[in-house]
């Protein structure tokens, strides 16, 4: 009798450790893929809508901006120059990032439409860490132009030529095309099973991989060398074409010729300060310290838009051969509405 109570209560454990095996197992094998993700960024923030109307401002005079920049540079000949097609690169991704984030943002927000389909949130997260990579890598390819061009003045236009730049920006976007698709992928083999409220104002690649309950490793992995890749190595690799510049320009003996090198470089430099000091600030200050979640949004939100306002002013203002072709456009356009 004894033996049969003991035999029946090991085979009563054995299936239920049974029924569990089987249990995780179907977890495992089952995908739970949720309709839509809700974005919770900019919740119970004071006068919000406020800063919302600012958004709006930003994208039109980033549009103005970006689209007054691209024009000149198609209808003067004389910048249609290597150096030129990486500008003219960075304002198509300026553009093209803003669209990507900010109409969408406005509309998730300010008219309380938080809720994006599973397919919406995949693709804004592919587009905008498209264009955020490639405009990191555009900067790094401006450093290169003036690094040749300060450093080997008499082999820069035997380097630096337009077939030699259109495969540098080509090889970007194509590397670029295949991380973004291949970390935007890695998402679709998550299961969310629990929570879909994603701590952000778009479909970032963290917050949603955070939300999965099965492995995520690969996510994980991904995340890291995205940052290694898009916000470590390109300014990295930009100090030193600096320190590489400067060494350079301390063996020029004249003084006035080390200005008018140096001033070749000044709307780069604050294009790369004005792009990689908040974003990289953001990043280390929500590791570092216990930032408020509010806080952090904000920040960053600002840090994905403000960039491409500026660009294009910078460049306008600050780079003679811009500025010169804009006034040469403007006495044309006076001079053709004369005639008429």
């Amino acid at each position: 009798m004894s033996s049969l109570m003991f035999s029946s209560h090991h085979l009563n454990r054995f299936l239920v450790m049974g029924s569990e095996e089987t249990t995780a197992a179907l977890l495992n094998a089952t995908f739970v893929r949720p309709a839509s993700f809700y974005l919770s960024g900019f919740s119970n923030m004071p006068h919000v809508k406020y800063y919302f109307v600012f958004l709006c401002f930003v994208y039109v005079f980033t549009v103005l901006g970006n689209g007054l920049l691209l024009s000149v540079i198609c209808l003067v000949k004389s910048l249609h120059t290597p150096r030129y097609m990486i500008v003219f690169n960075l304002a198509v991704t300026d553009l093209c990032g803003s669209t990507a984030l900010i109409p969408k943002l406005l509309a998730t927000f300010l008219w309380d439409r938080r809720l994006v389909s599973y397919e919406a949130c995949l693709s804004d997260m592919f587009f905008i860490l498209l264009f955020l990579g490639v405009q990191s890598w555009t900067l790094l390819a401006m450093a290169y132009d003036r690094l040749v061009a300060i450093c080997f003045p008499l082999r820069y236009h035997r380097v630096v030529t337009r077939p030699s730049i259109g495969a540098v920006l080509l090889s970007v976007w194509a590397f670029l095309l295949g991380m973004v698709a291949f970390t935007t992928g890695s998402i679709d083999r998550l299961s969310f099973c629990g929570s879909v409220v994603v701590k952000s104002f778009f479909c970032d690649h963290a917050p949603v991989y955070k939300l999965a309950c099965n492995d995520k490793s690969i996510n994980a992995a991904m995340a890291y060398v995205g940052f290694a890749l898009v916000l470590l190595m390109p300014p990295i690799l930009i100090v030193i074409t600096y320190v590489w510049i400067s060494v350079a320009l301390s063996r020029i003996a004249s003084v006035e010729e080390r200005l008018k090198a140096l001033k070749t470089c000044t709307s780069h430099l604050i294009i790369v300060a004005i792009f990689f000091l908040p974003i990289l600030g953001t990043n280390i200050a929500s590791v570092a310290t216990s930032l408020h979640p509010n806080a952090r949004i904000m920040n960053s939100s600002l840090t994905h838009t403000i960039p491409a306002l500026l660009n294009p002013i910078v460049y306008s203002l600050k780079t003679e051969e811009v500025l010169v072709s804009i006034k040469k456009l403007y006495r044309r356009h006076r001079l053709n509405s004369a005639v008429v």
